[in-house]
């Protein structure tokens, strides 16, 4: 036998040495799979951290800011300020032209205690003796001051209160639709702007000097709904019978509200003398006062009798 082989079978096999590569400082680790970028001085990004700075690098200084840091974008940000503030002030103007925000906001100065009298004096003006309406300094007093003074509230809630009692009447009686009490509502407000279009007209071609405003119409003939609105509740409750007692009331009372009412609009030179003033515009005055008056109850009863069966 070989001595040499002989040699090599008796000699037990020493390991191969591989030489594993020496991960330099500067270098990663050939087994990680990703970068570790949580240190400091980690090469993935330039920017060092600043202390205190919660881990953000600082911020370096923008052109955006240095711009917002001019004297001239400062003037440029004035100037628009004031633009703005000029534009407002325009557009508040045309809106008041148009919509008088400010004496709305008279019409609606109301309290509880006002809306209690003011419903009372709708239902029974007989006993009422003081119509004139107060005024401080040549304007007339809130209503929440005087319940002789017109006010939208109570004519804006009864409008809107007179048309659910007619979806309420429309439904009971198995007619109810969408359409059919958008058909009420319209109609409702179709015959108040006839209404008050005709008033205009007719002061102006008798040349009528008064204060009475188209607000104050407005108001004054949207307080018809306060009966309309009991009377179709009465038919409801207690029939036909119900509704033309309670209806038959509530036009009486709204007739003798508007006679006194628009008698110290209307004929206010008259009222004011305390006497008769016997001429023919005087009398085509008191002719309009009687009309006003007298279509109250033709349309409270024209908007409601449909509505009770």
């Amino acid at each position: 036998m070989n001595p040499a082989g002989l040699a090599a079978v008796g000699t037990p096999r020493q390991p191969s040495k591989r030489r594993v590569p020496v991960s330099q400082p500067g270098m990663a680790d050939p087994h990680q799979l990703f970068d570790d970028t949580s240190s400091s001085q980690s090469r993935g990004y330039g920017a060092q951290r600043v202390p205190g700075g919660l881990g953000y690098p600082a911020a370096s200084a923008s052109p955006q800011g240095a711009f917002l840091a001019d004297p001239v974008s400062n003037m440029a940000m004035a100037y628009g300020s004031s633009l703005a503030a000029q534009g407002k002030e325009l557009v508040d103007k045309n809106i008041d032209r148009f919509i008088p925000v400010t004496k709305l906001k008279y019409y609606f100065a109301v309290d509880t205690m006002y809306v209690g009298k003011k419903l009372g004096l709708l239902v029974f003006p007989y006993l009422h003796q003081d119509w004139e309406v107060r005024y401080q300094q040549d304007t007339p007093v809130a209503p929440r001051f005087d319940v002789n003074a017109p006010d939208l509230y109570i004519p804006a809630m009864a409008f809107i209160t007179y048309v659910l009692v007619a979806g309420l009447a429309l439904g009971t009686q198995d007619r109810f639709s969408p359409d059919l009490l958008g058909l009420q509502a319209s109609s409702a407000l179709a015959w108040l702007t006839v209404e008050v279009l005709a008033i205009l007209l007719s002061l102006y071609l008798i040349t009528v000097n008064t204060d009475l405003s188209t607000i104050d119409l407005v108001a004054f003939l949207g307080y018809k709904y306060v009966g309309m609105i009991g009377g179709v509740l009465m038919g409801l409750l207690f029939g036909k019978i119900g509704y033309y007692l309670v209806l038959g009331w509530c036009c009486v009372s709204i007739f003798v509200f508007m006679i006194r009412t628009l008698r110290l609009k209307i004929l206010a030179e008259a009222a004011a003398e305390g006497i008769p003033v016997r001429g023919a515009r005087n009398q085509l005055r008191m002719y309009l006062t009687m009309a006003v008056a007298a279509a109250q109850p033709l349309l409270m009863y024209w908007l409601t009798f449909h509505l009770v069966r």
